[in-house]
């Protein structure tokens, strides 16, 4: 027997494998005598056809169908001796034999791939540098009064924003003609949001129920030009409303009552309610920054250390991804993509989170990062405090659940974030430097 195996990249092999016919031939009769137990011809009772009957009739294709079933073996035979360790199904990819000859075959098989991981401290990263802002705090506080403001119905929209004007909405072509059957769209005008434009604002002024105003609305949308690029076109399209309400909008005054009402009486005053919205955004603003952390970090250890992952792992990791995202889309009514189009989208994301597993794994076997009893017990005592659950009950539950994984992923996550520089910069700048970045990866 003869074999050598190569390389074809990190995550696949092939295997030449030359077999004597001497060490087969017994393998190979063994074989053909279980087929032709099975046959049955016209005028010979089942398994008792005379062999030249047989070699008549099939030639040598029992013969090479038992060789390709002894290939098989031998071939799972060599991968446990010699610890070839395939994972997936392993595909013959050739099979050369004649009767009386040696068996030469080859088989391609897939393996983890053996990893030398680098660059995963000692780097750079750019993160944004969320800080909370009086004009986001004071957004917050008009959101909360106008949720409690109250409308009544008036006779036309007079000075100023707050107002809201129920319409029948027509689209109109160049000549001011409703486009369509004629028919409009009934919807609400809020006068007071942010987004209103500015000649929505002008136009309604002074409008009552039987008027109507025009006004026009671009849009922007993407084609593909004669390259074969994406390009944004923007395009300006006639309305016309007519009123059929005018509602007016009454902001109530921000005081200890209303204070006491949406903080179900746990502040009374506005420099606490302030105080704590500022406090809200904070949280907010680190978690989303640690979470780009996490984002940015995976993204620049998986680029250091790129490789051909295994394609099993990843049709495994794509087939959950598909059935996932084809149940959310079913729920929202929206599963007019097919699956082979999913699975076109969702490929190189699969193929992302296989590498980083098998990277984080070798990270963690060369940091000896692991989740001892005594993290578990840490864990335990502090969640105990919040639930009231016994200590040594908590750290049974962590053990068979996916708990150990989560806080494992969180001690290689404070690791990398250690490890690293992470650089805080506006959020401005990093927004257009990756934008940039971008544009040169398409262009």
């Amino acid at each position: 027997m003869e074999f050598n195996v190569n390389d074809v990249n990190s995550s696949e092999k092939e295997v030449n494998i030359t077999l004597n016919y001497d060490e087969i031939k017994e393998d190979i009769e063994l074989e053909v005598k279980q087929q032709t137990k099975k046959l049955q011809i016209p005028g010979f009772r089942k398994g008792k056809v005379p062999p030249h009957i047989i070699k008549n009739k099939y030639g040598d294709a029992l013969e090479h169908e038992a060789s390709e079933k002894v290939a098989n073996v031998r071939f799972w035979d060599i991968a446990k001796g010699n610890n070839l360790n395939p994972i997936g199904q392993p595909v013959m990819t050739d099979l050369d034999f004649k009767p009386g000859e040696d068996l030469k075959f080859k088989v391609k098989f897939e393996v983890l791939p053996v990893l030398d991981v680098k660059d995963y401290t000692g780097q750079t990263i750019e993160v944004p540098d969320l800080k909370v802002t009086d004009e986001e705090v004071q957004k917050e506080i008009d959101y909360i009064i106008k949720s409690n403001s109250t409308t009544e119905e008036v006779e036309q929209a007079a000075d100023g924003n707050n107002y809201i004007l129920d319409v029948e909405m027509f689209r109109l072509d160049e000549d001011s003609t409703a486009v369509g059957d004629g028919k409009g769209e009934n919807i609400q005008i809020d006068l007071s949001k942010e987004e209103i434009k500015p000649e929505i604002l002008e136009k309604a002024k002074g409008k009552k129920a039987g008027d109507s105003f025009t006004f026009t609305f671009d849009e922007e949308r993407k084609i593909k030009n004669k390259d074969g690029k994406e390009e944004n076109i923007k395009e300006t399209f006639n309305y016309k409303a007519s009123v059929k309400t005018v509602k007016k909008i009454t902001l109530p005054e921000l005081n200890e009552e209303l204070i006491k009402k949406v903080t179900k009486e746990k502040i009374n005053n506005e420099t606490d309610l302030r105080n704590e919205i500022n406090k809200d955004f904070t949280n907010y603003y680190a978690q989303k920054t640690d979470e780009f952390t996490h984002s940015k970090l995976v993204s620049m250890i998986t680029k250091g250390n790129d490789f051909t992952p295994p394609s099993t792992m990843v049709n495994n990791v794509l087939e959950d991804m598909v059935k996932s995202e084809e149940e959310r889309l079913k729920k929202e009514g929206l599963n007019k993509i097919s699956s082979e189009d999913l699975k076109k989208y969702l490929h190189p994301s699969a193929e992302n989170e296989v590498k980083w597993y098998l990277i984080k794994n070798e990270i963690l076997k060369k940091e000896k990062l692991e989740v001892t009893d005594s993290d578990l017990e840490e864990l335990a005592k502090k969640d105990a405090e919040k639930t009231g659950l016994p200590v040594e009950k908590l750290v049974s539950y962590y053990k068979t659940s996916q708990q150990s994984d989560r806080f494992l992923d969180k001690k290689l996550f404070d690791f990398l974030k250690e490890k690293n520089n992470i650089s805080k910069v506006d959020p401005k700048k990093l927004a257009q430097t990756e934008k940039e970045e971008n544009n040169e990866k398409s262009s």
